[in-house]
């Protein structure tokens, strides 16, 4: 049994960390750093230390690094929350030690395990050859909150907080693009840091968009992908993240189960529901203790977490120029 120490107890760590956590056969929580109540809190990092093998580091972002590394430093397994870290060279760092110490080191980027993401990735093969594909965050909270995520601070605005799933969703796709531009902003009144970006990725001829903003009351798609085959149009989230803040077990069957569709429009005009998949999160899970136990791949390689933070650098770059900036054709895995 792998025992497990959580740091964190907000949205990331009480939401979908611990419910996951508990339900995957082979983990055990043994330890909770928080400063809110919980049966298995502990006061100190030492002390959670002590208690687990595994540490999933579920803070605030501009702590990813530091905790990571002290984990590592000691001989633990790592699990951090998206994003892996703040700058490159922090991720870079992180690697490098992992390497060093012979232990797993993952990012949760759940959102490959997502059912809208899982039906796009099935349903690509049939449009042939892609031209446009694009994917919309959409929410509507106009009121600035209070919280850490919307006060200035590395790590904090909105492409911080889903610019790494949107972005890693299109590198499992397609790899990293040619060029990118970026448009990111705060548009709320009172909004301290981005609430809004537009990120355009460039393929040769194909276009990636990924947009997100926080003053839509009516929700875009969250994908569309057209090519020479036809188009894919779905709409709607994942309801993994709705429903673990019901409560429901990840093993119940009903878990992950999307009912609406997607659309496939064929060039002839005829149109065809496309069933969605069922998301996975506890897939995520699963495969860390496959890596811990068995020696197989982690569920995700940090060096796919650091190539999208790259990326996500070069976008407010190519913001704050307003141009569009090619992208280094090296990544780690290269170096």
């Amino acid at each position: 049994m792998i025992r497990v120490g959580l740091i964190g107890y907000g949205l990331a760590g009480s939401v979908f960390h611990e419910p996951l956590i508990r339900a995957c056969e082979g983990l055990e929580l043994r330890a909770v750093l928080t400063s809110r109540e919980h049966p298995l809190r502990v006061g100190s990092v030492d002390e959670l230390f002590e208690r687990c093998d595994l540490v999933v580091v579920a803070s605030p972002n501009d702590s990813h690094f530091p905790l990571a590394r002290q984990a590592l430093e000691h001989g633990k397994h790592v699990v951090v929350d998206k994003p892996f870290t703040v700058t490159v060279e922090e991720a870079d760092a992180l690697i490098a030690l992992e390497r060093e110490s012979d232990r797993m080191l993952t990012v949760f980027h759940n959102r490959r395990w997502a059912a809208d993401f899982l039906t796009l990735r099935g349903v690509l093969p049939r449009l042939g050859e892609l031209f446009l594909v694009e994917a919309n965050w959409d929410r509507f909270r106009p009121e600035v909150r209070q919280r850490w995520r919307e006060q200035p601070g590395p790590g904090a605005g909105l492409l911080a907080d889903l610019g790494p799933h949107m972005v890693d969703e299109m590198l499992q796709l397609f790899g990293m693009p040619d060029a990118i531009s970026a448009d990111i902003f705060a548009q709320r009144p009172g909004a301290k840091v981005d609430d809004y970006f537009d990120l355009k990725l460039n393929y040769g001829k194909r276009r990636v968009c990924l947009r997100a903003s926080s003053l839509v009351s009516a929700p875009r798609p969250r994908f569309a992908a057209h090519g020479s085959g036809g188009s894919f149009v779905k709409h709607g989230l994942d309801p993994q993240e709705a429903q673990l803040k019901t409560g429901m077990d990840p093993r119940d069957p009903r878990f992950g189960v999307e009912d609406r569709e997607g659309t496939l429009t064929l060039p002839d005009g005829s149109i065809e529901q496309v069933p969605t998949e069922r998301g996975r999160y506890l897939d995520f899970y699963e495969a860390v203790v496959a890596a811990i136990d068995e020696g197989a791949r982690a569920p995700v390689d940090p060096a796919d977490a650091r190539d999208g933070l790259l990326l996500i650098d070069l976008a407010r770059r190519a913001a704050e120029l307003g141009q569009r900036l090619p992208v280094p054709a090296a990544s780690w895995r290269e170096g």
